[in-house]
């Protein structure tokens, strides 16, 4: 495994803890927020393909790593969009991947 990717795997694993913890949090809320909950859904489940892909090498790394800065985007501007505490979190911890995928590729 590239050794350069240790930053952004570090990322990825947080923004998908983030998204996990917003997801599960925002179904609880009185409002259903289901754009924040199938952005969630989505961040969650490309950063850990994002993950697998980069600890196999794969040679579509590069690709893999461009829609998951533009799902991290989209994830994170919904969840800024809104005052809770843990959208707010996983706001910054997808804006924080985007951006370590991006310096990969």
């Amino acid at each position: 495994m590239n050794a350069d990717y240790k930053q952004c795997l570090t990322a990825l694993e947080r923004c998908l803890e983030a998204c996990n913890v917003c997801y599960h949090a925002s179904l609880k809320e009185e409002q259903r927020m289901m754009a924040c909950i199938e952005l969630d859904r989505e961040c969650a489940d490309i950063c850990s393909y994002t993950i697998n892909a980069m600890q196999r090498s794969s040679k579509f790394v590069p690709q893999i790593l461009n829609l998951c800065a533009e799902i991290c985007d989209a994830c994170g501007s919904e969840c800024k969009s809104h005052d809770h505490q843990h959208c707010q979190d996983c706001a910054k911890a997808c804006f924080d991947c985007a951006e370590e995928c991006r310096k990969l590729i």
